[in-house]
């Protein structure tokens, strides 16, 4: 806190009323989804009305229900207000996300009392934006029952009252990053209509994403691009959510992914030149491949999805040269083997790779199974006596993984049945699979900001392959994850932790990868742009953002 922040000091009847701005949400300079809130009246909190008001929460009902603190729409999506993780771990001081500290920096209670309360503030913390105490003491246990309504407007206030004291502390702040400020708009707009789309409420919702669409710009800054695909998701869902007393969404009439084929592969394409996710997962695959083939003449690789079908099969290339260079002698065939649907690709793929390593001097044989992963039977995959295989498996696995886990299950166990010297696992870290929708769609939320804050450091903000990366490639998983349910829902990230737990219940043991160091000098030849991090994280390796880990690469045996 610097001292020109003191050269305007409030009064003490400004602090009381910003004061009561914080705390009952009363402040006619903030808006929410573009309508002026009306002043609570305060001066009759001791009557029904004060106990209708579902802005103060009250540890008593905790009690008596021993219910955690969360927010439950009728979909029971857990409120992501509950936890202050999401909205203030950005590394980025200029991102919005920081904006929201005051709202989330500590376990501050409003507590509900039915007579008059006893209201302790501090107020030379209130000029300094942390730690503002305010507390209520309550006078009895027996409080009505709080109905579902109550637990929205409990937090929607709640956002309401840390806006209003961040915005007593902003007017007396040097006008600075006004982009911050609309980030921390768009954040707000974007968690309110996805709780009006978890909570059914059409006309809300409809009126969030026509104010959404009028500032999440695609060509704006890092947090607005990133929000037109949140945007987009939401939409779509919404297209699908059924009336109020009705189940579940309705089954869509059209693939919601309607991006033609040839973009998609060139948004993969410029994916793998520009961003180092996939490039990160190649590198480690290739160095413990020719670490389980090193003084072995049979060999056998089984590439689960080829990369989602990259063309000119860039990562065999790489394998390729540095088994003509380290294991010409040994070597006497090398075969892969592609498992999918993109048979074109493979037909395309697979011939390229035999003319390369007819260059190279290695005999190579390529084939494949057309079939996609859950309907897989392990007499697909052709394995001789002699032969060491290994299974390749990039940003594949999360596509099989389901409510029930029986398809996984199903995946690893004719993995498992193979007996591979080595099973590589590349995925996204990052958990979008749980079982609600507001927690998957702020951990979604999260995940991507820092993806479009690497890409806003690494391309221009008018550049066409920036635009293609964004809106053909993560605005598909993006949307997938938002509006998709049930087997259309494909992209179920989920963090290394779990992936820990899932391989180790089908028979598979860890093992660890050794290569932090060379993995940091290949990320330094690559010299993209500062912000790209690499650890090891219990045997994994993660590559990360400013810390916010996004793509985990770990080994397994049988």
């Amino acid at each position: 806190m610097t001292s020109r922040f003191f050269t305007r000091p409030l009064y003490s009847g400004q602090r009381l009323n910003h004061l009561k701005a914080g705390v009952h949400g009363v402040d006619s300079r903030i808006k929410l989804c573009g309508t002026k809130r009306k002043t609570d009246e305060a001066s009759h909190m001791d009557t029904p009305n004060f106990l209708g008001n579902p802005m103060y929460e009250q540890d008593d009902v905790q009690a008596h229900t021993n219910t955690k603190d969360t927010t439950v729409c009728q979909d029971h999506s857990i409120s992501p207000f509950s936890t202050q993780c999401y909205l203030s771990v950005i590394d980025n001081p200029s991102s919005p996300w920081n904006l929201f500290s005051l709202s989330s920096c500590g376990p501050k209670r409003m507590k509900r009392t039915v007579s008059m309360p006893q209201t302790t503030v501090d107020t030379s913390s209130l000029l300094d934006g942390v730690n503002v105490n305010i507390r209520r003491t309550s006078s009895t246990n027996s409080l009505p029952k709080l109905r579902f309504r109550d637990h929205v407007m409990t937090y929607t206030q709640r956002y309401l009252a840390a806006e209003a004291i961040e915005d007593a502390i902003l007017e007396n702040r040097p006008t600075k990053n006004e982009g911050n400020v609309d980030g921390m708009h768009l954040v707000q707009l974007l968690i309110s209509c996805a709780e009006a789309v978890a909570c059914r409420d059409k006309a809300h919702a409809t009126n969030l994403l026509a104010e959404l669409r009028a500032n999440a710009l695609v060509f704006g800054s890092s947090f607005q691009r990133v929000a037109s695909c949140f945007m987009q998701g939401l939409t779509d869902r919404l297209a699908l959510v059924q009336p109020l007393g009705a189940l579940g969404l309705v089954a869509p009439t059209t693939n919601l992914s309607s991006i033609g084929s040839e973009k998609k592969e060139e948004a993969l394409r410029l994916v793998y030149e520009v961003c180092p996710h996939i490039q990160f997962g190649h590198f480690v695959a290739n160095l413990t491949i020719l670490e389980a083939f090193e003084g072995e003449s049979f060999v056998h690789v089984v590439d689960l999805g080829m990369t989602l079908g990259l063309p000119h099969g860039q990562q065999w290339r790489g394998l390729l040269d540095s088994l003509a260079n380290h294991h010409g002698q040994s070597l006497r065939r090398l075969r892969i083997t592609a498992v999918g649907t993109c048979v074109n690709r493979f037909h395309v793929i697979g011939d390229e790779l035999e003319v390369y390593a007819q260059k190279l001097g290695i005999n190579m044989e390529f084939s494949y199974v057309e079939s996609s992963l859950e309907k897989l039977k392990p007499e697909d995959i052709k394995t001789y006596e002699n032969e060491v295989l290994v299974v390749n498996s990039i940003l594949q696995l999360h596509c099989v993984v389901k409510e029930s886990r029986g398809a996984l299950n199903s995946v690893l166990k004719i993995i498992h049945e193979l007996s591979p010297k080595v099973l590589v696992l590349v995925e996204q870290d990052s958990s979008h699979n749980g079982p609600f929708f507001l927690g998957r769609f702020m951990e979604a939320l999260y995940y991507y900001s820092a993806i479009f804050d690497a890409l806003d450091a690494m391309l221009p903000k008018y550049d066409t392959r920036r635009a293609k990366i964004e809106q053909f490639y993560f605005a598909e998983e993006i949307k997938n994850i938002v509006s998709c349910e049930g087997p259309n829902r494909v992209e179920r990230h989920e963090r290394v932790d779990q992936w820990r737990r899932r391989m180790s219940r089908a028979g598979f043991q860890a093992a660890p990868v050794k290569l932090v160091a060379q993995a940091k000098q290949w990320l330094a030849k690559l010299e993209i742009c500062e912000g790209y991090t690499i650890v090891e994280e219990k045997g994994s390796l993660v590559l990360g953002w400013k810390s916010k880990p996004i793509v985990a690469a770990s080994c397994w045996k049988c």
